[in-house]
């Protein structure tokens, strides 16, 4: 199970690269070039509705096959797109690929979250994330040497792109044949309408899940956004003075803080109370991204590098809290919050028109007000009464 989060962190973090240089290939304004990711995490707003309904058919282990197919497909798309040039095609082939993405989230989340006790999902899905972490942490040094190391001595050019893919297409599809073959437990979902007790009650009545879906989507928003930012903030004179592959490279120290942290995390979580060790990171964040903000210099690069650390246990702890008690709902639970993962598609979007009108280092208040509301929602918002209709109950 751990390898999917390894995939699809390696995926998500190579948009870190990819964006710069198609913005260079491109000539595309910061605004353009977040379009990126605006298709890649647009993709869980309009498929993850769709995905919490599918595994409720078929099931979290046909459901990881299917993410995986879709993401080969995608992956495969970006050969003709760089062929022919287009932008447009580009961003297409992005969409398709989260798309599987996707159900491979909705999937696998819960699936590892309902693999034990409640009271240690937590712990659990933190333990996956760190591995997730580690694809986040992998994913640009590979894209930085395979693609900005390619171009070195050349003008940006969109077919740089065709090799990384096209083994990651091949990865995927070893993957995906991988698990067809293994004897897993393939754990049904369970399914609302069959269950009396889930007639009165709906996803929309638990105010824990949908203060936690807003978490998730500035969550997901400020993490992807600073991420975006990085290798265009440390080019810049009085920030990292970098090329392209130096900064492609120190991208990696980014997600790697997250790995770290969510190692750390998985141990923590299992004495400290979630909520409090939420809290604490967020608040952490805001400091990290005004020091970064308000410097210049090797202290403006590390301070920012580290809000990995402090993003690393966010996810799965918010989205641990926010499913608690939802019983039968726990699959469309896990897909309105696998939606709230569109933050990644709408706050890069907001930081870019923050660094066209301002600059880059001004635009990375952003992410820092995402982060307030985050402290709230650990402090107050996941405390809301759970329903009685499915308290206890794990699935």
């Amino acid at each position: 199970m751990t390898t999917l989060f390894f995939i699809w962190g390696f995926i998500t973090a190579l948009n870190d690269i990819l964006i710069p240089h198609l913005k260079a290939a491109f000539e595309l304004s910061y605004t353009q070039a977040m379009l990126v990711q605006f298709c890649f995490f647009g993709a869980y707003f309009l498929v993850a509705p769709f995905a919490g309904k599918l595994i409720e058919r078929i099931g979290y282990l046909k459901g990881i096959i299917t993410g995986l197919s879709i993401m080969a497909t995608g992956c495969l798309l970006f050969y003709p797109a760089a062929e022919l040039g287009v932008y447009g095609l580009f961003l297409a082939a992005l969409f398709i690929l989260a798309s599987g993405i996707t159900i491979l989230q909705v999937s696998a989340n819960p699936y590892v979250a309902i693999l034990g006790p409640q009271n240690t999902a937590a712990s659990r899905l933190n333990l996956a994330q760190a591995i997730n972490s580690l694809g986040h942490t992998l994913g640009p040094l590979f894209g930085a040497l395979l693609i900005f190391g390619a171009l070195q001595e050349t003008t940006a050019d969109a077919t740089a792109v065709q090799l990384p893919y096209l083994i990651l297409a091949g990865f995927i599809i070893v993957t995906a044949c991988t698990f067809k073959m293994l004897h897993l437990p393939d754990v049904e979902a369970p399914h609302p309408e069959n269950e009396i007790s889930s007639k009165d009650d709906s996803i929309w009545r638990h105010p824990t899940l949908l203060f936690g879906a807003l978490a998730i989507f500035l969550y997901v928003g400020a993490e992807v956004s600073i991420g975006s930012f990085l290798v265009n903030y440390f080019s810049e004179d009085h920030i990292g003075q970098m090329s392209e592959h130096q900064a492609g490279r120190m991208v990696s120290y980014y997600w790697g803080a997250a790995m770290i942290g969510r190692f750390v995390g998985a141990a923590l979580t299992r004495f400290v109370p979630p909520a409090y060790v939420l809290a604490s990171n967020a608040l952490l964040a805001i400091c990290m991204v005004l020091i970064s903000v308000f410097s210049e210099g090797d202290l403006a690069v590390w301070s920012i590098i580290g809000v990995g650390f402090f993003n690393s246990i966010m996810f799965p702890t918010i989205f641990s809290l926010a499913i608690r008690g939802l019983g039968p709902l726990t699959s469309r639970g896990s897909g309105l919050l696998c939606q709230a993962i569109v933050g990644g598609a709408i706050i890069p979007l907001f930081q870019g028109l923050a660094a066209d009108n301002f600059n880059v280092q001004v635009s990375f208040l952003v992410p820092a007000l995402a982060y307030t509301y985050i402290t709230w929602y650990a402090l107050s918002g996941s405390k809301q009464p759970v329903s009685k209709s499915y308290a206890g109950i794990t699935s």
